[in-house]
């Protein structure tokens, strides 16, 4: 191995503890790690490591998750209760989202999913030392119930999602999570939510964009009894209901000016009164804010307030689409297979490689939900066997259908695009939607017909050299041999 250009070497060797229990890793660490100026000490148990570690002055540990005694996560906590300044970094070869967050929660330094380059793990290993040279405090967590299972991923963006969910959950700051429609914003709200020490309060979620204007500010501060026509009672609002806990706004860019100014009143002075009262409220709910729309441009337009971006952007999470960490899908895939499988009765469910690989191809423009409706779909088609390329294709095709229905999918497009217009961002709404629905026809025909152009002209019912036109027009080509 050699030494990354951008790593510098010390003079002084930096004492570094390895506790992992594949003596061959190790060995290979201890070797990788020498010519960068560090002086590695190896246990391949977890007790032994632990008690090593409090008693002599290593600079960094690096810590397995998987051990025979101690998991990593008990050394994890047990040594940065003791010694909150020792940079603790752990790795594992699962790359779940309750071990990155509990290991990053429990006091750790950084994750690491197995296999990494050598480069990675310089690269942390130097952030890290000189962290603990400034003596920047890491965030101490207390353990609470885990969300097993809550959010899948294996890639890169995915595990540093999962930090910084572990870093920010105890934290008392707003969080604003940004990312496309499906892509689990309220996942990652309702894993803040349950790492927090906030777990044993409310949890509300509110949509903004599917209450009407008119009810959103009754619906979040409440109102009293003859407030306004049809207010026949009076009504706890959302703001009253989670105090102490958490308030999760989705869509928050849909909310009117008028509305966002009586929330950033909120924000800033935790008070607010039930519409049709005189009396002030308090509310110590801690908010977190999802949007998929660019927040920034909407501010730069005078569409969004800028002193309220700031109070709801405190943290920022940023959930990349689907189609940008597709070393996720399989997985993902994997997981929806295990939670919809018993309930149809199917004990082991399995798919084809070719299915899989299938899956694995798609753009996937509703991103995880759009996902996991079409593993469901595929179960369900599959009758209990294993799920093969004929049952992934033909599920796409009842998802596109039941999301049309449902109102998510090409409804959820087109309001995006009247809204759009209505903002005075285009001029061409019906023309973009006209076009858009074209190519995702012709995109889905060539690929169902698994780039047989005859067969797939016959479906759209349009001749051979419309569907050639068309392919060339749009810059679709045949991912198959045409037959």
């Amino acid at each position: 191995m050699t030494v990354p250009a951008n790593i510098s070497l010390s003079s002084v060797p930096r004492q570094l503890l390895l506790i992992e229990d594949d003596e061959a890793l190790g060995q290979i660490i201890q070797l990788g790690l020498k010519p960068s100026g560090y002086a590695v000490t190896c246990h391949r148990d977890g007790q032994s490591g632990l008690i090593a570690a409090k008693k002599h002055p290593f600079d960094l540990v690096l810590c397995d998750v998987h051990l025979a005694d101690l998991s990593g996560l008990q050394i994890t906590q047990a040594l940065h209760k003791e010694k909150p300044q020792l940079p603790i970094i752990v790795m594992s070869g699962y790359g779940t989202s309750d071990t990155a967050i509990e290991a990053t929660r429990n006091g750790a330094y950084d994750f690491l999913l197995k296999p990494f380059p050598l480069e990675e793990l310089l690269a942390v290993l130097e952030q890290a030392y000189h962290a603990s040279t400034l003596r920047c405090k890491k965030v101490a967590l207390d353990t609470k119930p885990g969300a097993e299972g809550l959010i899948v991923g294996k890639s890169k963006v995915m595990q540093d999602v999962f930090k910084q969910v572990g870093r920010l959950a105890a934290q008392s700051m707003n969080v604003l999570v940004r990312g496309e429609t499906g892509t689990g914003k309220e996942m990652i709200a309702r894993a803040l939510f349950q790492f927090g020490d906030r777990s044993d309060q409310p949890f509300i979620p509110v949509n903004c964009a599917a209450i009407p204007e008119t009810l959103l500010e009754s619906e979040l501060f409440g109102h009293e009894k003859g407030a306004f026509t049809g207010a026949h009672a009076m009504r706890i609002g959302r703001f009253e209901q989670a105090s102490k806990g958490t308030l999760f706004l989705d869509e928050i860019g849909e909310m009117s000016m008028a509305t966002q100014a009586k929330l950033l009143r909120v924000l800033q002075e935790k008070r607010f009164q039930r519409l049709g009262s005189k009396s002030d409220l308090c509310t110590d709910a801690r908010v977190i804010a999802a949007t998929s729309r660019d927040l920034l441009k909407a501010l730069h337009k005078n569409e969004f307030r800028e002193d309220l971006y700031y109070r709801l952007n405190e943290a920022e999470i940023y959930l990349a689409p689907l189609r940008d960490r597709r070393e996720d899908i399989e997985p993902l895939v994997k997981t929806f297979m295990l939670h919809f499988g018993p309930g149809m009765g199917i004990k082991n469910p399995s798919i084809s490689a070719e299915a899989m690989q299938f899956l694995t191809q798609q753009s996937w423009p509703g991103n995880v939900r759009e996902l996991r409706n079409a593993v469901r779909k595929a179960l369900i088609a599959a009758k209990g066997f294993p799920i093969a390329i004929e049952h992934v294709t033909s599920a796409i095709i009842n998802v596109v259908s039941s999301n049309h229905a449902e109102g998510t999918g090409l409804k959820e497009f087109v309001r995006q695009q009247i809204l759009s217009a209505s903002r005075g961002e285009t001029t061409h709404a019906l023309q973009t939607l006209v076009n858009t629905m074209e190519k995702e026809a012709f995109e889905a025909a060539i690929t169902l017909a698994r780039g047989n152009q005859s067969r797939a002209a016959s479906w759209l019912g349009i001749s051979l050299p419309t569907m050639r036109e068309r392919l060339v027009y749009y810059g679709l080509h045949p991912k198959h041999p045409q037959t």
